[in-house]
């Protein structure tokens, strides 16, 4: 391997229970925890609801959007999240609302992908075909608003794809030409390989437009900001690399102009994660020679190599407004995955090893908002004892703690967390069935709330070292780069197919 843009050198520092950080920001390390408030949302007559599959499922005003079963049974040769027709779900103020499928489609199920702080929400709709080369159900991009839903279309193939929806309902993600196509973005682009060509678009004012590609033949846009910025990734050509087996793949930034490359950390591969108002973007990237990927920040025209925790896997999720990166990380023993926080501090590149819950081996973060509050799952590497956190003022806490014993559950992953400090997460039955959760802090900006527990929470200390590793830049090894509302990388659709067995997800995350 070449020599990295960035090299491990000027601090390793290892401090118990707390991050590298400014008097400031330890000072509040000292602040209380809050008690929470827990709901279990329903269902629409069938055995599970979820609030795990989609990039935004709650906004800062505490409305969620999330998928639950309806009582039909599925009878294709495949199951789509579970074996039951699912419906997208809006719940506002203790209502939930069934936001259905395409009308005329006899059996449409839903999915929703992002949901903006006016209540509208992006995703897609099954329109009732099977794709004749995947073997899969045919879906169609659609916007939820104001009670009705919107097909985009596609670009003449047979599926479109909403990833996400800015406060100006600007809806963005990728559609279908009909040009067969040979090359797989899909699994780049929250989805499976693709049987045409993959273009992406962004929807306004009743529009979608193509946004073309980086010169290769298959683009997604899977982030929007509320500036109408749009990132994603694309081929930059059609000539396959050996490492990889695909052609060159860029993260893109759209200015509403032209579509921009922002390049790599010098391997082939790179992929956009998020995009905030303040025009940065943050992904990972493969280092040259393909065999490890990096996260990366980009700023400014700069590309920033943040690292990653010793191991060769690393994969980015979530992103807030102040330009921190959280995700799950491999260690250097290539067994271990813990969570990671990625950031700049005065200028260096940091990342630092969250750990796991006490018991626990692994752990993955999902999502951070803008008060750095963090909030993912953790487990014994194998999926046993899994438990979802939260981590705030340093410490990691088990949100178990606040799910009362009556319910019968267990808060197994939380999947987001708004910038009011609201959680969305998961919960199981004993039995299997599972439940979309909501968790709202019982704190000053949530008066008044029946049920609420207002007295301090005292946390148990907490359970991991955080190791925090500090990059200083190789000035010899800058890389050129162009410019990219926070956002995280959603479960691909491809790793939500189950067989009718109930069998493991279709294959790994590249």
């Amino acid at each position: 391997m070449k020599t990295r843009n960035y090299l491990v050198g000027l601090t390793l520092l290892v401090a118990l229970g707390l991050p590298f950080s400014t008097p400031a920001q330890q000072q509040s390390v000292q602040k209380v925890h809050h008690h929470y408030k827990f709901v279990e949302i329903g269902t629409f007559g069938g055995p599970n609801s979820y609030l795990a599959f989609s990039n935004r499922t709650l906004n800062n005003s505490g409305v969620a959007a999330g998928t639950a079963d309806t009582q039909t049974a599925v009878n294709f040769p495949f199951c789509f999240i579970d074996c039951y027709v699912i419906h997208t779900f809006l719940w506002k103020n203790g209502v939930m609302t069934d936001l259905g499928g395409l009308p005329g489609v006899a059996i449409s199920g839903s999915l929703p992908n992002y949901i903006n702080d006016r209540g509208v929400v992006a995703g897609i709709a099954f329109n009732g075909g099977v794709d004749e080369v995947i073997g899969l159900p045919q879906f169609d991009a659609v916007v939820w608003t104001n009670g009705k839903i919107i097909d985009l279309g596609t670009f003449g193939g047979n599926l479109s794809y909403a990833a996400a929806i800015n406060d100006r309902n600007e809806a963005v993600g990728f559609a279908l030409n009909a040009t067969p196509d040979s090359y797989d973005l899909g699994d780049f682009c929250q989805n499976f390989p693709m049987p045409t060509q993959m273009r992406a678009f962004i929807w306004r004012n009743g529009v979608k437009q193509d946004l073309g590609t980086l010169g290769g033949t298959d683009s997604c846009a899977l982030v929007i900001n509320e500036r109408g910025q749009v990132a994603g990734n694309s081929f930059t050509d059609s000539i396959v690399n050996p490492a990889t087996g695909l052609p060159t793949l860029h993260p893109f930034l759209w200015d509403g102009n032209q579509m921009m490359d922002l390049g790599t950390l010098g391997g082939t591969i790179a992929v956009a994660v998020g995009i905030n108002n303040r025009g940065q973007v943050a992904g990972e990237s493969r280092l040259d020679g393909d065999q490890t990927r990096h996260a990366f920040l980009w700023d400014k025209g700069q590309l920033t190599d943040l690292g990653s925790l010793g191991g060769p896997f690393l994969e980015a999720i979530g992103f807030n407004e102040t330009g921190e990166l959280v995700g799950q990380a491999q260690l250097a023993d290539l067994v271990t995955i813990h969570a990671f926080l990625a950031r700049k501090d005065d200028g260096n590149p940091v990342i630092i090893d969250l750990g796991p819950l006490p018991g626990n081996t692994c752990s993955v973060a999902n999502s951070i908002n803008v008060k750095s509050q963090i909030v993912g799952s953790s487990d014994d590497c194998a999926g046993n004892n899994m438990h979802g956190f939260l981590r705030e003022h340093g410490q990691m806490m088990d949100l178990n703690a606040f799910v009362p014993a009556s319910s019968n559950l267990t808060l197994t992953e939380a999947t987001f967390i708004n910038d009011s400090g609201e959680i969305s997460a998961q919960a199981v039955f004993p039995n299997g069935d599972r439940r979309a959760v909501l968790l709202i802090p019982c704190d000053s900006n949530h008066p008044g709330i029946e049920g609420c527990d207002y007295n301090p929470f005292d946390a148990p200390a907490a359970s991991h070292a955080s190791a925090t590793v500090l990059l200083s830049r190789n000035p010899t090894a800058s890389k050129p780069g162009v410019s990219v509302v926070a956002s995280q990388i959603r479960r691909s659709v491809r790793d939500r197919l189950l067989p009718l067995s109930g069998g493991s997800a279709v294959g790994p995350p590249k």
